[in-house]
């Protein structure tokens, strides 16, 4: 097991202390960075998948609004 070295602010370290005194604030602490972790990289999945659409978008062709109008129209019963 690792062990990480850190500071913060002297109010947020009595608030998790107060908040969480009866529990194993380590596991507290290294759930909250495995969440972090997945949040961020849940973050950059999706920038990434906004990229691929932008990328796609500019190698699409372009519809007039007319035939665009005509083929959504065509697919209707």
């Amino acid at each position: 097991m690792a062990t990480v070295n850190f500071s913060v602010p002297e109010a947020i370290k009595q608030s998790f202390n107060e908040t969480f005194k009866d529990q194993n604030k380590s596991a507290i602490i290294a759930e909250l960075m495995r969440e972090a972790v997945e949040r961020a990289q849940r973050r950059q999945r999706h920038v990434t998948a906004i990229d691929r659409i932008l990328e796609r978008r500019q190698h699409a062709p372009c519809l007039s609004e007319d035939e665009f109008r005509s083929i959504r129209e065509d697919g209707r019963p």
